[in-house]
């Protein structure tokens, strides 16, 4: 999977955390039947608990190891559990302007304008914005928008926040099973299908947003705080084990960065930094 840096200007490819085991879910017969038990969230649930328990401490350095995880910095012996590294928090930062749009994940990040008829094209299969998010969300205040898609993988920092100050106006959960959000499972309509949490904002900068959290296979939880106002970078949850995916509409009038866009279009998805500028709000013109 290409994956483009934006710090080197240069691809890199991704390597993908049991891919081997995923084709054999997704792409045998025998492997099906058994992804029919794998995707039930009381699977999920189970296997997150294995991950809580203390013997569960000796995968962090393989773990590590394996996917590229800088440890430096923390102790391994401090955390209690597998869970507790991969939940571990940190103090984050931006050096963004009040106006420009932050990302909100450690992430791999794509960028789709919002059509008239709401569609989304994911992973080279169309979803339409409704099915992502449920029937009790307001589309309308992101026509001529855009979506933006943060893929989480299993190295990355499974903390999440907000993208500016602002207040909570709504949160929907809408159950669901938990697959994969890699292109693998493209045929299972995984976002359509999947645990979301979708939260409608209103911020002080950019209007009217609304983010969703997207479970994924061996995600026993989306874990969010209950929050009613909040500032930009406060930590708005996290995912446990698993990789993950958070959707942010954003209404007209917020210009996603040129290279973003370019990437997106060449299929390609642009790495970023929980914190990092990926768009700005554009000033009105006056006469």
């Amino acid at each position: 999977m290409r994956i483009y840096r934006r710090d080197t200007g240069l691809y890199e490819e991704e390597q993908e955390f049991q891919a081997g085991l995923l084709r054999v879910l997704y792409e045998t017969v025998p492997g099906r039947v058994l992804l029919k038990l794998a995707i039930q969230p009381a699977v999920s649930r189970l296997y997150a608990l294995c991950q809580r328990a203390p013997r569960s401490k000796k995968k962090i350095r393989p773990f590590a190891a394996q996917n590229g995880v800088d440890l430096s910095g923390w102790r391994v012996d401090s955390f209690g559990s597998f869970n507790d590294f991969f939940t571990r928090q940190r103090v984050n930062h931006t050096y963004a302007a009040a106006d420009e749009l932050i990302a909100v994940a450690d992430s791999r990040l794509t960028a789709y304008p919002v059509s008239d008829k709401l569609r989304l094209r994911i992973k080279h299969s169309e979803y339409t914005l409704r099915e992502i998010v449920g029937e009790d969300m307001p589309l309308s205040p992101f026509a001529g928008g855009t979506c933006l898609v943060f893929r989480l993988a299993v190295q990355d920092y499974h903390r999440y926040v907000f993208p500016d100050d602002g207040e909570t106006v709504k949160t929907v959960s809408i159950p669901g099973v938990l697959h994969t959000v890699r292109a693998i499972s493209e045929q299972e309509r995984v976002y359509a299908r999947n645990h979301r949490v979708c939260t409608l904002l209103e911020t002080k900068h950019f209007g009217p947003m609304l983010q969703a959290e997207v479970g994924a296979l061996m995600v026993g939880r989306i874990r969010n705080h209950s929050v009613r106002r909040f500032s930009r970078l406060q930590e708005k949850g996290y995912f446990e084990f698993g990789g993950s995916t958070i959707l942010l509409l954003v209404p007209q009038g917020v210009a996603i960065d040129a290279d973003i866009l370019e990437k997106t279009r060449e299929g390609v998805e642009t790495k970023v930094t929980l914190g990092e500028k990926i768009g700005k709000r554009e000033d009105k013109k006056t006469c």
